[in-house]
């Protein structure tokens, strides 16, 4: 179809949302077969979970490239995102994944300020408004990879002597107030490597006392894994310069090495002037290998100033000093003032999710200030975004976490926090040898142990179940809620209180772009994941792919151009066509639920199918509404099977009732409403139809292949 004739499409479809979708049908109440399976609605039991709707469903307003700010969110592409009911924003922070330092508005101070450079401090009351914010690569980065664009490269093996990496000053005991904790580099090279020399080309601070060690695991989670340090690699009077160590008088294989710090010279270069240039270790160079018998170096180490060619490098910690030169140019946030004058925030209280190891307390303190002077709704600040994909060390991560929190409550002592955005609700420490492997578990006991868990508000993390948008999409759908519901009892098995509720701050099958993503299954998975979590006793979720998009070239070339959107885009950079991940939001906020505040009561459903029938294929959740009414969400995961229901009810005195009895009100979205061509980047719809609507007298109630179903009757 061409792209003209979508667009005109796309334009009806508008006006029949605008309108309340498609006008309603009446079905006939006559069935030619009666259900052979039972959806059992338990009301006895007692709510599952109460929610308000204008906490629970929720977006994302995350980091864009560069220009896209102004391109994406114009007036018309955000009054059709508000059509999907998603009203709590979360406004993520791109700059944290990307290892970058956080300049939320371009007016502040440098504390270098002759140079134009050291640590940045926003201005709290800037004479421009702040229409977009960015971010700023750290010079001193250490790290070969981040979760962002990955654009950057560790300085410790660029190949570059005037470079260098630099731990995080605010790590250091002058801030922490106790002794500071060990920094780490950790050298992964490409194989099993044998070794037996390193040499350090040493910055300022360098390392008075470390250690060279090596992994003996077979991978990087191995439980009998531990780190040994090197027969002559412990060093305890460390002078800097340029230093080569014989590790053993024989190599030993290995393929992480890792050079443990732990005590600093504190020292400075002369010309400086800043107590945290003293503070932790900094390398320009790190070479590993073998010394000939003529006497020369052989190193395993491949230094290159790109993070393709470079061999992975992870450290600790990074320090966030940077440069005005050194912003970057090809991604930008939408700033604060725009945010919240362009209706994207629907007048709600937003989750303002802050830096905290690329960042300084004093620059978070400061835009906190900012926006209290502006009168901005915050309703939490979520401190950080997945330090465990970072392999950051949570009790490094949750000094951090409470420096920033201090800050924060300096200036807005009432302010509830969040955290710690993990990437996963299953994270495990990598590369560790300590008797707990649980990230979430020593995050929790270390905020305890220093009387601070009481700044733990709310418990965030991301939710991708898997890895791929590859294989049979239809059993990852199946398998969908046994993982949600392993992700929670974990969290709360790894010693998140139960008084500490849970949001999830991301969500969708995968983490990586696929066809998938713009097809059936997402949104049968959006629209399950949501009410699932809900029933598993979950706050509030936010989406990504709050906006319009154009497919994206995916990484494995299994799962097909996508992306995770509610809308496409045209050539002009309009919403174009719907996604089945928008349908599904809308029916869950719109038909499902009742918008607004109110408190709507979530109880348990169980699908009593046939032996043939598929696992897990039909799933129910039955909310009662404020209105009075009960309202049945039913998600049919069958790829190829309709299903035929009959709906019956537990009531409060645990009496099990005849079929629930209609009218019904039913909308229902599936096959018949969306369909997809592939085409590489140029994939489009061919059928993008909204959900469409009935009324039916009773009987039992057929659920198409692949669909979402709403059912809304009064009871009793």
């Amino acid at each position: 179809m061409q792209a003209g004739i979508r667009n005109w499409v796309c334009i009806a479809c508008f006006v029949l949302t605008a309108c309340g979708h498609a006008a309603a049908t009446k079905s006939s109440p006559h069935q030619t077969k009666p259900a052979s399976e039972q959806i059992v609605i338990d009301l006895a039991a007692g709510p599952a979970n109460h929610f308000s709707p204008d906490q629970a469903f929720g977006a994302v307003v995350d980091g864009l490239q560069r220009g896209r700010v102004a391109e994406s969110y114009t007036p018309y592409n955000i009054a059709a995102l508000k059509r999907a009911g998603l009203r709590p924003i979360a406004y993520n922070l791109r700059s944290e994944l990307g290892i970058e330092a956080w300049h939320w508005s371009e007016e502040g101070t440098w504390s270098d300020a002759a140079h134009n450079q050291g640590y940045w401090t926003g201005s709290d009351h800037p004479q421009k408004p702040v229409q977009t914010g960015w971010g700023y690569f750290l010079p001193r980065r250490g790290d070969t990879t981040d979760q962002a664009n990955d654009s950057g490269y560790s300085r410790i093996d660029d190949g570059d002597t005037a470079t260098f990496w630099k731990s995080n000053p605010y790590l250091d005991s002058a801030y922490t107030q106790h002794p500071a904790r060990p920094q780490w580099v950790v050298i992964s090279l490409a194989d099993t490597t044998p070794i037996s020399a390193a040499r350090i080309q040493w910055a300022l601070p360098y390392a008075r006392r470390f250690e060279v060690q090596r992994w003996t695991g077979v991978d990087e989670y191995d439980d009998e894994g531990r780190w040994v340090t090197f027969d002559h690699g412990r060093v305890t009077n460390g002078s800097g310069g340029d230093q080569v160590l014989r590790l053993g008088d024989a190599a030993r294989r290995t393929k992480y090495v890792r050079i443990f710090l732990q005590e600093s010279s504190h020292t400075a270069p002369p010309q400086s002037h800043d107590k945290r240039d003293t503070m932790g270790y900094a390398i320009r160079e790190i070479s590993l290998g073998t010394i000939g018998r003529d006497g020369a170096f052989h190193d395993a180490v491949t230094h290159a100033q790109n993070n393709e060619d470079q061999t992975n490098i992870y450290v600790s910690s990074t320090d966030p000093w940077h440069r005005s030169t050194d912003r970057d140019r090809d991604a930008e946030q939408p700033g604060y003032d725009f945010l919240f004058h362009s209706g994207l925030t629907n007048g709600l209280p937003i989750l303002l999710n802050v830096g905290a190891y690329y960042d300084t307390p004093e620059n978070t303190a400061a835009q906190i200030r900012f926006l209290a002077a502006r009168g901005y709704p915050v309703g939490k600040v979520g401190i950080g975004l997945e330090p465990d994909g970072q392999n950051i060390s949570p009790e490094d991560f949750a000094e951090m976490y409470r420096q920033t929190a201090a800050a924060i409550h300096a200036v807005a002592p009432q302010m509830k926090l969040a955290g710690p955005g993990l990437q996963d609700a299953v994270s495990d420490t990598w590369l560790d040898d300590t008797p707990d492997h649980s990230w979430t578990r020593r995050f929790v006991q270390d905020l305890r142990a220093h009387g601070r868990l009481g700044d733990l508000n709310e418990f965030t993390y991301e939710h991708y179940p898997f890895d791929t948008a590859c294989g049979a999409i239809d059993e990852k759908l199946r398998g969908a809620d046994t993982s949600l519901a392993d992700g929670v009892a974990r969290l709360r098995s790894d010693g998140v209180p139960a008084t500490i509720p849970l949001s999830i701050v991301e969500y969708g099958m995968s983490a990586f772009s696929g066809q998938s993503a713009d097809e059936m299954p997402e949104g049968l998975f959006s629209a399950g994941m949501v009410a699932k979590f809900l029933t598993l006793g979950g706050q509030r979720t936010f989406l990504l792919g709050y906006g319009a998009e154009d497919l994206f070239e995916p990484e494995n070339d299994c799962a097909g151009y996508g992306e995770l959107m509610l809308y496409g885009q045209d050539a002009n950079n309009r919403v174009s066509w719907h996604t089945p991940a928008f349908w599904a939001m809308q029916m869950l906020t719109q038909q499902w639920a009742m918008p607004g505040e109110a408190q709507h009561a979530l109880y348990r459903a169980t699908w009593q199918a046939p032996k043939s029938a598929l696992p897990n294929a039909v799933v129910a959740y039955p909310v009662r509404r404020p209105d009075g009414r009960l309202a049945l969400l039913l998600i049919n995961r069958d790829k190829t099977q309709a299903h035929r229901v009959g709906i019956s009810v537990i009531n409060q005195a645990g009496q099990r009732g005849t079929e629930l009895h209609g009218p019904f009100d039913v909308i229902q979205y599936g096959p018949a409403q969306y369909a997809w061509q592939a085409d590489g980047a140029n994939g489009h719809p061919i059928r993008d139809n909204p959900p469409r609507q009935m009324t039916v007298d009773g009987g039992p109630i057929d659920l198409p292949a692949y669909s979402i179903t709403v059912l809304r009757a009064a009871y009793p």
